[in-house]
């Protein structure tokens, strides 16, 4: 296992993800954009800079062995554990008010006044797009381990485009609800978790553009 020379970046994502979320309540609340292109600008210089690191680290100086790629595994594992559990806190509080709909919320649910959207459409169709955005990945995985550089590049590229489609989708999603993230739970659990998910999908989206140019570039075998 090798030892690798201490990173200031986690720090400087810690802080950029402080800045932003920060930044965000005081968009919210005074208008004010400031804190939060800050933030975003960290995130941004952090990433690059990481990326680099990470880039020169294992292609170009071999210091991923197979005892690191072990270390990386379990780490990805605990991380995607974690995720797990943030998410699960959203499905929890929409549980809690949906099954048992308090005398506030009209004591039905969806609440009283409250119109949901159509799950049989935009919904359904984002559902598509991340089911088959799993396929094509999984595609270019094996094709990849398989030699064939080129299948595996266009698997990518249409992996990294239904990504960029989900994001147009539920961008426009969000302009057609007839509710806002203050129209009681409902509209706080809506956005927020929705939200939460589809950051997620943008940053997967910029790692797999990430993972495309050095695809390009042959740094994987």
């Amino acid at each position: 296992t090798i030892l690798f020379d201490p990173s200031p970046w986690p720090l400087t994502g810690a802080m950029g993800s402080l800045l932003l979320t920060s930044g965000l309540a005081v968009w919210f609340h005074t208008s004010s954009t400031t804190l939060m292109k800050l933030g975003l600008l960290t995130l941004m210089m952090t990433m690059i800079q990481w990326w680099r690191d990470v880039i020169r680290e294992s292609t170009y100086q071999g210091h991923h062995t197979l005892g690191v790629q072990k270390n990386m595994r379990y780490g990805m594992i605990l991380f995607i554990t974690s995720e797990v559990f943030f998410f699960l806190g959203f499905f929890w509080a929409l549980y809690h008010v949906s099954l048992v709909p308090t005398p506030e919320l009209g004591a039905e649910w969806p609440p009283t006044g409250i119109i949901p959207l159509n799950p049989m459409e935009v919904p359904l169709l984002n559902t598509a797009v991340l089911l088959a955005s799993g396929a094509t990945i999984t595609w270019s995985h094996h094709t990849m381990m398989k030699g064939n550089k080129k299948e595996a590049t266009h698997a990518l590229m249409i992996t990294i485009t239904l990504g960029i489609y989900f994001t147009a989708l539920q961008l426009s999603e969000y302009k057609e609800t007839p509710f806002t993230i203050s129209d009681s739970v409902y509209g706080s659990l809506f956005f927020v978790a929705t939200g939460f998910h589809g950051l997620h999908v943008m940053i997967g989206t910029t790692f797999l553009l990430v993972c495309m140019l050095r695809l390009v570039q042959s740094h994987f075998t």
